[in-house]
């Protein structure tokens, strides 16, 4: 045993309750509650020797995905039977590096691999992700793909379509926004930029307009109208058009938003010309 106890001691531990079993073979110590770092190391040492997190739980660790996956995805170099909580993947070439005090899949091969798991827009999000936290260069992505590989073609497509703004969003409105603009083809705005002192939801500094998205769980009370108010102020005091659209205008009337920001000079983007 790589703990140095034989069986007899490992099962008079886990009596005196001094082991707790989390998966076969792997114990947690004192007790069996884990924080995450100990639920995907688990899995790991489960997996065994030079196993990896990868695909959606590598992504998620790294940053590159939002939501937290519901099973604890590695990969490893010899064959283990995945588990309830542990997917594993057998593969013969794997390379690790080190991200939090836990291994991965490099971000390349990561993007690979969740590239025909996760929906296209959180594909095209990761990429974003994993070039703005500077994991991986879009070079590098390119790298990996190779015919017959499975992900290349979701892959090649998130990389034709590349928005590196998706990084930049704090909100689903704001991911909203930015992909209006781009499937209108106009100029995509900075997000979450700093202009006069405030962080704008979005703007355009050369024709210099500010867009602030509005919804009522963060707009909604009289002190964020009041900070509303004084922002909008301040950004025409330093010669910014400022424009607000709420959550109903986007989804219900996004054709007259798009006209108000042509109206206001917002530019087709040099690829629609």
């Amino acid at each position: 045993m790589e703990s140095g106890l034989p069986p007899a001691g490992i099962s008079r531990w886990q009596d005196e309750r001094r082991l707790h079993r989390v998966h076969p073979g792997v114990f947690a110590v004192g007790h069996g509650c884990l924080a995450m770092e100990g639920v995907l190391a688990a899995a790991v040492f489960y997996a065994g020797k030079g196993a990896a997190l990868s695909h959606v739980t590598a992504a998620w660790w790294s940053g590159m995905l939002q939501a937290q996956p519901t099973r604890v995805h590695v990969s490893a170099p010899g064959k283990r039977k995945s588990l309830r909580r542990v997917r594993v993947h057998c593969r013969r070439d794997l390379e690790r590096v080190w991200h939090k005090r836990l291994p991965l899949t490099p971000p390349t091969q990561t993007l690979l691999d969740i590239a025909g798991i996760v929906r296209f827009m959180e594909l095209r999000r990761a990429l974003a992700e994993a070039e703005y936290r500077r994991l991986a260069t879009l070079a590098e992505v390119e790298g990996v793909l190779g015919r017959g590989k499975p992900g290349s073609a979701a892959l090649r497509a998130a990389l034709d379509c590349h928005l590196p703004q998706l990084a930049r969003t704090r909100s689903r409105m704001e991911e909203l926004f930015v992909l209006l603009c781009e499937r209108h083809c106009l100029t995509p705005p900075a997000v979450n930029a700093r202009v006069a002192g405030w962080t704008v939801d979005a703007v355009w500094f050369d024709q210099r307009i500010a867009v602030e998205l509005d919804s009522h769980s963060a707009h909604g009370t009289p002190a964020a109208m009041e900070e509303d108010r004084r922002r909008d102020l301040e950004l025409r005091a330093a010669g910014y058009t400022v424009l607000r659209y709420t959550w109903r205008q986007l989804t219900d009337e996004s054709d007259l938003v798009i006209a108000d920001l042509r109206r206001h000079g917002v530019c087709d983007s040099e690829s629609s010309i």
